[in-house]
């Protein structure tokens, strides 16, 4: 079933293939295209979640992050890429229009679409809400740092190690934290890296420039109601920079921040450092 639901994100919502609904979408330069119910859900995601950041986390970034080389897969990328890039603001979500009743998707001509945001998040809360429907018992679900619960967990609730790059050992230095539902997700800077026109990128964009946020964090890790909104919470805090602390706190989402430097910064409960 995880496979599945894996495959059916994939066939809608890649970037990278060129049979994806995602890329008609941007092909069809203005008209509305035709795409299914899966990819509905999917961009009304995305711009929900765009509302959510006041457009901090926004689904046009696609032309932007083409323009500054990360145009692949990251495995096939040219880490270190010497041609000039210019990066262009993100035109923004609310040129995108979504037609539930014709079954339709239409961006302006000027943008692409990227749901690298909120994609694979909806993809660990789809996976696990269906698996624990068909089983009963308690899952968990994780996609590359986004994590889904759905049904009992275990008695002393799953237990889930923090670190920069999800694909660390388990053994890696960091704290380990227990979540019983809901979602939880880490955003980095560190990990999705490459140079290009002479300068570091990273994959996390600010819309409002179309280029690498400036790294104040180094990652952001935040657990929500569900992994869609953990994920939104990161990636807006990566953007946000500084201002992310107050906006977390404001809207209670419990939050673990690390600074450039190392240092760590704990918001709205998160629990104190226990290392793993």
């Amino acid at each position: 079933m995880l496979e599945d639901e894996l495959a059916a994100i994939d066939r809608a919502c890649s970037r990278f293939r060129p049979d994806s609904e995602l890329m008609r979408v941007n092909r069809a330069a203005g008209r509305p295209a035709a795409v299914s119910e899966l990819f509905l859900d999917a961009v009304e995601v995305a711009l929900r979640a765009a509302q959510l950041t006041d457009g901090d986390v926004d689904p046009t970034v696609g032309r932007a992050l083409r323009r500054i080389g990360y145009d692949r897969d990251f495995e096939q990328l040219d880490r270190d890429q010497r041609q000039p890039v210019s990066s262009e603001p993100a035109p923004g979500w609310r040129t995108v229009r979504v037609d539930r009743g014709a079954g339709t998707v239409q961006v302006e001509c000027a943008a692409e679409l990227d749901l690298g945001a909120t994609a694979k998040a909806l993809a660990a809360d789809r996976a696990a809400r269906r698996i624990n429907e068909a089983i009963g018992a308690g899952v968990l679900v994780s996609l590359g740092g986004d994590l889904s619960a759905a049904g009992p967990p275990p008695p002393s609730g799953w237990h889930v190690g923090v670190t920069d790059n999800h694909r660390a050992s388990v053994f890696a230095a960091g704290p380990t934290v227990s979540i019983v539902a809901g979602g939880l997700a880490t955003s980095s800077t560190t990990v999705r890296r490459w140079v290009a026109g002479g300068q570091p990128r990273h994959h996390i964009l600010d819309p409002r420039t179309g280029n690498s946020a400036p790294v104040v964090w180094r990652t952001a890790s935040v657990t929500a109601r569900t992994c869609v909104d953990a994920n939104t919470a990161t990636t807006a805090a990566i953007v946000r920079g500084e201002d992310a602390l107050a906006w977390l706190g404001g809207l209670g989402l419990p939050g673990r921040l690390v600074r450039a430097d190392g240092e760590v910064v704990l918001v709205a409960g998160w629990p104190e450092e226990t290392l793993a």
